[in-house]
């Protein structure tokens, strides 16, 4: 996976989305990498979540996105489905509603966003107000400027309210995405998950790479930063997804916090029952 530099540009094009960089050396090894991290993974959103109990405000907010097919719900399915679902909040975005649209663009995400010891994961997110607008030029440009000034600001609050913030571009190639809404197209179970506004998008695929490529640019900084995993290959997206999650939580540190009652005292007590 690469991690963008604050104020550098990712060319995506350059960007092999088939590549396995840093990863275990096959699908086989990749599915047993992913097995492993399970049990590390639970254990760390256990404390996170434990720790908020005694006034710990830490949490995680994983934001995915990427174009259609890319796996965004594979890896909430996959990745996600580690954690205790108690302590997860997931939010995926569509097009926005008539209430969403007469407020700010931020006002539908922050009532989505986790609480103290939660971990929120976004399937799309704010970023789509920045990304669909620019292409298809449904709003001035101007305020679309504004936009990443706003969300910079947004996530630099977010991350000194103590939420850690992990945003992931799944990066899949074009021939992968025809292949993929092939399938979709030829399989009955999966029509529902077919829009003919795909073809669309994928129409408009050189807009949209290059509106991602300036989101990353302009909103990945030190507080925030944007990753790119190459999605081609799915146990590659779910393992390189995973062991970030890993990484972060490892670095928030969370502990179960200390007894606020006599232990020993309440143990005499059940054992005197």
């Amino acid at each position: 996976m690469l991690r963008v530099p604050p104020g550098e540009r990712a060319a995506l094009a350059e960007l092999d989305t088939s590549a396995t960089p840093g990863g275990p050396s096959g699908k086989a090894a990749g599915t047993e990498a992913i097995a492993r991290m399970a049990a590390p993974l639970a254990d760390l959103q256990e404390r996170l979540y434990a720790a908020s109990t005694a006034g710990d405000r830490r949490r995680l907010l994983l934001v995915l996105q990427g174009m259609d097919t890319s796996g965004k719900g594979g890896t909430v399915k996959h990745v996600i489905g580690q954690f205790n679902p108690v302590g997860c909040r997931v939010r995926a975005f569509k097009a926005p509603t008539r209430e969403e649209r007469a407020h700010s663009f931020l006002w539908r995400i922050e009532k989505a966003l986790p609480q103290p010891g939660e971990i929120g994961i976004f399937d799309r997110s704010h970023y789509e107000d920045v990304l669909v607008p620019r292409v298809r030029g449904l709003v001035p440009a101007d305020r679309v400027e504004r936009r990443y000034a706003q969300i910079n600001a947004f996530e630099k609050a977010l991350a000194d309210d103590g939420v850690t913030v992990v945003k992931v571009f799944l990066h899949i190639g074009y021939e992968e995405q025809r292949e993929r809404l092939l399938a979709r197209l030829d399989d009955p179970r999966k029509h529902w998950k077919f829009s003919p506004g795909d073809l669309e998008d994928r129409a408009l695929w050189p807009a949209y790479q290059e509106a991602y490529e300036l989101a990353m640019e302009r909103c990945s900084t030190e507080a925030a930063p944007w990753y790119v995993v190459p999605a081609d290959r799915k146990w590659y997206r779910n393992w390189a997804v995973g062991k970030l999650l890993l990484e972060r939580l490892e670095a928030i540190g969370p502990q179960y916090p200390p007894a606020d009652f006599d232990v020993q005292e309440c143990r005499k007590r059940l054992l005197a029952t």
